[in-house]
C-alpha cells in the first residue's frame, strides 16, 4: 500500500503525545491492548538477555574457559541478530507483523527445548561448550525476528509524534526482564558458597521456564488483534515531494545511527557480560566491610582467612540490582523524552557514562562499583532512542531500516571478546576502557543528530 505523505512539519517535531494520545492513532483507534502484548515481547527478550550474562561466569567455572572464550556466549547470541536481521525484515514485509512475531516465538521455543538433550550429553568440554553455544544461537535467531519487528511496531501503535516516548516505554519492559534474568539464571547456576558450581546439569531448567512463557505469548498473539499499521512519511519543510526518492544510504541521520547503535551495543553488552567478573576480581573490588557482611544473608557471603567475600550468587544478584537502575532509567527516560529533545538526552546520557566509566577504570573500590551500577541508568534509553532517531521520517522504508538497525547488535558479539582478551592479558579494569571510548562516539552522534536530520530533509527538497 502506498504511504500518504503527511503534512509538512518542522525537522525535529516534539515528543509529546499530541491529540491522538499515546496509544491512539490519528484515525481514533486505540492500540493499547496490542501495545501491552508487544511489551510482553520486550520483557521476554530482556529476561533471556539477562540470563546469558550469568553464563559467562558459569562456563568459566564449569568448563574451565578463559574470559575471552566465555565471551563466545555473547558472540553466538548477537551474531544471530547480525546474520538474520535483514531476512527477518523481509519476512515481516511479506507476512506482516503477526506472521513475523509468531515465527520468532516458535523458533525461541525450539531453541529453549534443545537445552534439554544438550545437558544430557557426556563429551569433551569443548564439544559441550559448542553445543550449548549452538542452542543459544537458535534462541537468538528467534529473538532476531522479535527485535526486528517489535521496535518499529511500537513506534506506530499511537500518535506519530509520541513514537520516541512509546518505544522507550515498551523497552522499559525489556529492562524489567533484564532484572529477572540474572535472578532466574543465577538461582539455578551460580554458587551460594565459597565452592563454585562446576555442573551443567541444571542449565536447561531456566530455559524450560522461558519455553512456558513463550507458549502463553504464542496463544495470545494468535487470538489478539495485530493490525498492519504503516509509519507516517515526512516531507521537507515547504516541500510536497516523497522522500522515498532518497536512498537509505544517503539518509545520514539513519546511516550514522547504525554506527552509533553498533558502539552502544558493544558498550552495553561488554559491561553486562563482565559485571560479575569485575565484582569478583580482587584487584577491582576489595573485601566486604564487616558491617556490610553482617547485613547480608548467608548465601551471599563467605569467610576466608578472616575476611568476608561475595559469593558468585551475590554478584549475580547485584547485577539484577544494577538492572533496577536500568529499569528506573527506562521509565524516567520515557517520561523525559515526551518533553525533551531525544538527541540531546542521548548526548547528555552518553557524556555521563564517559565520566562514570572513567571512575570504573580507576579502580576506586566500592566507589567504582557504585559508578558501574549507575552507568546502567544512563545506558537505559540509548537503544530505543537510537531506533527512534534513525527511522524518523522514513515512511514505508521503516521496516527495512529497522532491519539494518538490528544488525548493529553485532557490536555486542565483538566487544565481550575484546574486553575478555584485555582482562586475560592485562586487567579487568583495562577491559572497561573500551566501552568508555564507545560512549564518546555515541555522545558525538547525539549532539550532532539535529544537523544531520536537517541536512537529510534539505537534500530531498
Amino acid at each position: 500500500m502506498e504511504a500518504t505523505p503527511s503534512p509538512a512539519r518542522p525537522p525535529t517535531p516534539p515528543c509529546g503525545t499530541g491529540r491522538a494520545g499515546l496509544f491512539r492513532t490519528p484515525d481514533g483507534v486505540s492500540h493499547r491492548t496490542t501495545f501491552l502484548l508487544v511489551c510482553g515481547l520486550f520483557c521476554l527478550s530482556g529476561l533471556c538477555n539477562g540470563m546469558i550474562d550469568v553464563l559467562n561466569k558459569h562456563f568459566q567455572n564449569s568448563l574451565q574457559v578463559t574470559k575471552a572464550q566465555s565471551a563466545f556466549v555473547q558472540g553466538f547470541w548477537y551474531a544471530g541478530y547480525f546474520f538474520l536481521a535483514l531476512p527477518a525484515g523481509m519476512f515481516a514485509r511479506r507476512y506482516g507483523y503477526r506472521g513475523g512475531i509468531l515465527f520468532g516465538l516458535s523458533v525461541i521455543t525450539a531453541g529453549c527445548l534443545s537445552f534439554v538433550p544438550v545437558t544430557k550429553i557426556v563429551a569433551d568440554q569443548r564439544v559441550v561448550f559448542v553445543l550449548f553455544l549452538l542452542a543459544l544461537g537458535l534462541v537468538a535467531c528467534g529473538f532476531t525476528f522479535i527485535e526486528t519487528i517489535a521496535n518499529p511496531y511500537a513506534t506506530v501503535l499511537g500518535a506519530p509524534e509520541a513514537g520516541v516516548a512509546r518505544i522507550n516505554l515498551a523497552q522499559s519492559c525489556n529492562a524489567v526482564g533484564w532484572i529477572l534474568g540474572p535472578l532466574l539464571g543465577g538461582s539455578f547456576l551460580l554458587s551460594k558458597t565459597e565452592q563454585v558450581n562446576t555442573s551443567n546439569a541444571a542449565l536447561h531448567l531456566p530455559y524450560l521456564v522461558v519455553a512456558g512463557i513463550v507458549a502463553v505469548l504464542l496463544v495470545a498473539f494468535v487470538l489478539a488483534p495485530v493490525p498492519e499499521l504503516h509509519a507516517a512519511q515526512e516531507t521537507p519543510a515547504g516541500g510536497m515531494g516523497s522522500r522515498d526518492e532518497v536512498p537509505l544510504f544517503r539518509e545520514w541521520h539513519f546511516v550514522l545511527a547504525i554506527g552509533s547503535q553498533f558502539l552502544y551495543c558493544a558498550a552495553q553488552i561488554g559491561i553486562f557480560s563482565f559485571f560479575i567478573n569485575y565484582l569478583k576480581d580482587p584487584a577491582c573490588v576489595p573485601a566486604l566491610p564487616v558491617w556490610l557482611a553482617e547485613s547480608l544473608p548467608p548465601d551471599m557471603k563467605y569467610l576466608r582467612d578472616g575476611v568476608w567475600h561475595l559469593t558468585d550468587y551475590c554478584a549475580g544478584t547485584m547485577l539484577s540490582a544494577a538492572f533496577i537502575c536500568f529499569t528506573v532509567g527506562r521509565f524516567s527516560g520515557s517520561a523525559l523524552l515526551r518533553f525533551a529533545p531525544a538527541h540531546r538526552v542521548l548526548g547528555c546520557y552518553a557524556l555521563a557514562n564517559v565520566l562514570l566509566l572513567g571512575v570504573v577504570c580507576l579502580g576506586l573500590g566500592w566507589i567504582s562499583v557504585g559508578a558501574l551500577m549507575l552507568s546502567f541508568f544512563f545506558m537505559s534509553i540509548m537503544y530505543p532512542t537510537h531506533f527512534a532517531l534513525a527511522i524518523r521520517g522514513l515512511g514505508e522504508r521503516t521496516k527495512l531500516a529497522s532491519s539494518w538497525m538490528v544488525t548493529a547488535i553485532v557490536g555486542g558479539a565483538l566487544m565481550p571478546m575484546l574486553m575478555g582478551w584485555l582482562a586475560d592479558h592485562y586487567s579487568m579494569r583495562a577491559g572497561f576502557l573500551l566501552p568508555l571510548v564507545c560512549f564518546v562516539g555515541i555522545m558525538a552522534y547525539g549532539f550532532g543528530w539535529r544537523r544531520l536530520y536537517r541536512h537529510d530533509l534539505e537534500q530531498s527538497s
